[in-house]
């Protein structure tokens, strides 16, 4: 049987992700754990969470689960979800906290004074749905036209090494005034900013594309 885990270090609801996951993938166990000899042994990992930096670094290093999370993102297929993703870096702005180290480059906090191109005040968190455009052919974005819109929340956002949302990293961008990186990818991993449980049906299929994904039947692209 397909196992997945969701990895669960007491920062944020992971109900509805499992929720979401189950009901894409009826046939297989997901596991909504904090061992780390399940996340081992799963077929599957899923790394989502909210909260601040510090606190979910902090956590996870209290449940035994950093190296797990490590282990995991390079050798099994691996979907970080909002902080899942940002904690791949090498280090976020919000309170100068190390991150994972799995993907090159930081985390950065939107400006405090954002505004949109018609001069309204944009506000910090960035909350609420907001188009993404695919940056790289993937098995994960397949059935998902492109653009199309999923759902944000967040106030910091992962800047990837060597010229931000243009690497070879960068699976989809938005924009919060300008163009940022929210979808990484390489090899067995894919992380996104953004909650694909709260994103109606472009967000189930995205999960249902992970709960099948085969890393090595097919490498991401860029498009042509």
């Amino acid at each position: 049987m397909n196992t997945i885990a969701v990895i669960d270090y007491g920062m944020g609801n992971l109900r509805s992700v499992s929720k979401a996951i189950e009901h894409v993938a009826p046939d297989a166990d997901v596991r909504v754990t904090d061992d780390p000899t399940v996340v081992r042994g799963a077929d599957r990992v899923v790394f989502p969470g909210q909260g601040a930096m510090p606190d979910c670094m902090r956590e996870l290093r209290a449940r035994g689960l950093y190296e797990a999370v490590i282990e995991a993102a390079r050798d099994k297929p691996f979907l970080g979800i909002c902080i899942g993703l940002q904690m791949l870096f090498e280090r976020s702005e919000e309170g100068d906290t190390p991150g994972l180290g799995v993907l090159p480059g930081r985390v950065r906090r939107f400006a405090h004074e954002l505004a949109d191109e018609r001069g309204q005040k944009l506000k910090v968190p960035h909350m609420g749905w907001n188009e993404v455009e695919q940056r790289m052919e993937h098995p994960l974005w397949q059935g998902i036209p492109n653009p199309t819109r999923f759902y944000f929340v967040h106030s910091y956002y992962p800047e990837p090494a060597n010229g931000g949302p243009g690497t070879e990293l960068t699976a989809g961008i938005s924009r919060y005034p300008d163009e940022f990186t929210c979808a990484a990818a390489r090899g067995n991993l894919f992380a996104v900013q953004f909650h694909p449980e709260k994103s109606a049906a472009a967000g189930l299929r995205l999960l249902a594309n992970f709960a099948t994904w085969a890393p090595e039947a097919g490498s991401p692209r860029q498009p042509a």
